[in-house]
C-alpha cells in the first residue's frame, strides 16, 4: 500500500499547499486612522478638537504607502558628513527622501503651528496629530514637536525683533529641508541642546560659557544631546557672567557661513532611529541671548511645558498602534480550529490592555484641552496635569507594547511587522524631557509652590465623585494615605495614585460606562493580578469593539 501512495505521489505536486500563506493575516493596504478610531473622534468632540482638520491627516498619515515610509526610515538611519571632500567641515547629517517626506506631511498639517494660529481647540488638535503622527513614525515626531514648543517661548521671552524674524518661519507650513541660512528659507525648524554629560537633568550644572563681545555672545562647551542637529537654530543653556541663561544659536550666520558649531558624533539609540540625536560642541558660536541673563532656566522651561504635552501624548498612538496591530492579528489567526479574537484568554488580555490606550487618549486630550485655556485654573491644571499624564501614560506604554507585541508571537519579534520599532520607541518618552523620577519630584514641586494647581486637581477629581463605588473609594483611600503633600519618598506612588484617579474621573464624566467603570475597579483597586488579562467583571466584547470600527470582522 505504501508502494502504491508513493508511485502516486509527483515531485513537488504538494509543495504550493507546504508553502502557502495560510493562517496568516492580510496586508493592511490603507488604514484611515481617523474613521478608525472611535475613541479619538468621541474626545476630540468633547475637548473642542476640529474633526475636519484631523479627518483629512489622520487619512492620510494611515496610507500604506506613508506607512512604508515609516519604516524606510528606521532601516535607512541618518548619516553624519563632517567634511566634504577638500576637508571643509560640513557638520551635516543626511537623511532618506522617507524622513523628509513624513515631516512634509506632519508640518504642512499644521503639527508645529496649528496650537498658535488662533483658532479654536488648538492644543486639542496639535495633540491629536502627534498621537496619529507616533502610530506611522514618532522618530520625526521629535524636531516637529520642537519647533511648536520654541514658538511661545520666543514669544515670551525673545527680543521683538528676534520673534519677528523667527517665529513666522517656524509658524510655517512649507517643510524646508535645505542647509542654508534661515533666511533664504520657506520655513524653519528648531532644536534643543541642553544636557552636558556631567550634569543631565541637573541643568543648573552646566559649564558650557557664554562671552559677551561687541556682536553679542559667544559659546564655547560641549552638549551631550542635541535633538535634530539640522534644525535651523537652537535653544541651548549656557553659564553667563551673570548665571545660567538661554541662548538661541543659529546654524547658519546673516552672512551665509556656517555658525561654529561642530558636531562631534550621533548617537547610536535603541529606538527613535529614523531622527538623529547628536553630540556638539561650541567653538565660539555666535548666539543671541533669550529672556534675562541668569534667567536662562525659566525661558527654557517655556519650551519644555509644551514639548511635555507631546511626550504625554506619544505613548496613547504607540499602544493605540501596537494594539491595532495585535487586534487585526486576532481577527485573522486561528490556532486550535477558533480564531484568537474568539478565545476567552485573549479577549481579556486584549480588552485589559486597551483600557490603558484609552486612559492615556483621554488624559491627555483633557490637558491639551487645559493648554488651550485661557484662565489662571486652566494654566495651572496645565502645569500639574501634564506631569502626572507624562508620568502615567509612559509607565503604562512599554507594558502594553510589550504585551502586544506577545499577541504575534514569534512574528511580533520580527522587523517585518511595526512592533519592533514600537517596542523600541515605548521608553523614549518616559526619558525625555524629565524621566520618571524628575516629573514625580516636579509634581510635589508644582503642588508646594503653586497651591492653585492642588486646588484644581483636587476640584478636577472631586467632579467624578459619585459616578462610581469603585473611584469613591479610591479617593477616599488617596486622600486618607496622603492628607498634604507626600514625603519625597512617596513620590512615584502619589503620582500612580494621583494620575490613575484623574484618568478614572476623566473617563467617567466623559465616557460613562463599561470603560470607566472598568478602568476604576481595575486600575484604582489593589484586588487584582499585576499582568494584564488580569480584568474581570467587564463586558470584553464592548470594550474590544473600540480597537476598530468592526469591518475587519
Amino acid at each position: 500500500m505504501e508502494r502504491e501512495m508513493e508511485s502516486d505521489m509527483k515531485p513537488g505536486a504538494d509543495l504550493d499547499v507546504l508553502t502557502a500563506a495560510s493562517n496568516q493575516p492580510p496586508e493592511r493596504g490603507d488604514i484611515d486612522l481617523w474613521a478608525a478610531d472611535a475613541p479619538l473622534r468621541a474626545a476630540i468632540a468633547a475637548f473642542g478638537g476640529r474633526a475636519g482638520v484631523l479627518a483629512g491627516h489622520g487619512a492620510a498619515l494611515g496610507r500604506g504607502e506613508m506607512r512604508a515610509a515609516g519604516a524606510e526610515a528606521n532601516r535607512c538611519l541618518p548619516r553624519l558628513e563632517l567634511f566634504d571632500r577638500a576637508g571643509r567641515r560640513l557638520d551635516r547629517v543626511r537623511f532618506h527622501p522617507a524622513y523628509h517626506d513624513l515631516l512634509r506631511l506632519g508640518i504642512g498639517a499644521g503639527y508645529s503651528a496649528i496650537a498658535w494660529e488662533d483658532a479654536p481647540g488648538g492644543h486639542v488638535n496639535h495633540a491629536a496629530m502627534v498621537y496619529l503622527h507616533s502610530q506611522v513614525e514618532p522618530s520625526t515626531c521629535c524636531p516637529m514637536t520642537m519647533t511648536h514648543a520654541a514658538i511661545p517661548a520666543l514669544r515670551k521671552h525673545g527680543v521683538p525683533a528676534l520673534a519677528d524674524f523667527w517665529v513666522p518661519g517656524l509658524m510655517s507650513r512649507t517643510y524646508d529641508p535645505a542647509d542654508a541660512p534661515a533666511a533664504e528659507k520657506a520655513g524653519f525648524t528648531l532644536g534643543m541642546a541642553m544636557t552636558e554629560k556631567q550634569g543631565g537633568s541637573d541643568v543648573r550644572a552646566n559649564v558650557t560659557r557664554a562671552l559677551p563681545d561687541d556682536a553679542g555672545w559667544r559659546l564655547y562647551g560641549h552638549k551631550w544631546f542635541c535633538s535634530a542637529p539640522m534644525s535651523d537654530a537652537f535653544l541651548t543653556l549656557a553659564q553667563a557672567p551673570g548665571g545660567l541663561s538661554c541662548f538661541l544659536v543659529a546654524r547658519w550666520l546673516p552672512d551665509g557661513t556656517r555658525n561654529a558649531i561642530r558636531i562631534q558624533r550621533l548617537k547610536d539609540k535603541l529606538g527613535n532611529r529614523a531622527n538623529a540625536s547628536a553630540e556638539i560642541e561650541y567653538h565660539g558660536a555666535r548666539a543671541e541671548m533669550i529672556g534675562e541673563e541668569g534667567q536662562g532656566l525659566r525661558a527654557i522651561l517655556e519650551m519644555v511645558h509644551h514639548t511635555r504635552l507631546d511626550t504625554a501624548m506619544a505613548p496613547a498612538g504607540l499602544m493605540r498602534a501596537a494594539l491595532d496591530e495585535a487586534h487585526h492579528w486576532c481577527l485573522h489567526r486561528s490556532a486550535f480550529q477558533r480564531r484568537l479574537i474568539d478565545q476567552p484568554l485573549m479577549r481579556r488580555v486584549l480588552a485589559d490592555l486597551t483600557l490603558d490606550w484609552l486612559g492615556a487618549l483621554w488624559l491627555g486630550l483633557r490637558v491639551a484641552a487645559a493648554f488651550d485655556g485661557t484662565s489662571g485654573e486652566d494654566r495651572a491644571f496645565a502645569r500639574i496635569g501634564v506631569a502626572l499624564a507624562k508620568f502615567l501614560s509612559n509607565k503604562a506604554c512599554i507594558g502594553v507594547v510589550g504585551e502586544a507585541m506577545e499577541v504575534l508571537g514569534g512574528m511580533g519579534y520580527v522587523e517585518d511587522t511595526p512592533l519592533p520599532l514600537l517596542y523600541r520607541e515605548a521608553p523614549l518618552n518616559s526619558i525625555w524631557e524629565g524621566s520618571g523620577n524628575v516629573i514625580c519630584l516636579d509634581i510635589l514641586r508644582t503642588l508646594a509652590r503653586l497651591p492653585l494647581a492642588g486646588e484644581v486637581l483636587s476640584a478636577e477629581m472631586e467632579a467624578a465623585r459619585g459616578l462610581s463605588h469603585a473611584y469613591d473609594a479610591a479617593l477616599a483611600a488617596h486622600r486618607a494615605r496622603w492628607p498634604g503633600l507626600p514625603p519625597e519618598a512617596d513620590a512615584r506612588w502619589f503620582a500612580e495614585s494621583a494620575g490613575s484617579l484623574l484618568t478614572a474621573s476623566v473617563l467617567l464624566r466623559h465616557q460613562p460606562g463599561i470603560v470607566s467603570e472598568a478602568y476604576a475597579r481595575t486600575r484604582l483597586s489593589g484586588v487584582r493580578g499585576r499582568v494584564a488579562g488580569a480584568l474581570q467583571g467587564g463586558d470584553e466584547g464592548a470594550i474590544l469593539d473600540l480597537l476598530g470600527t468592526g469591518a475587519e470582522e
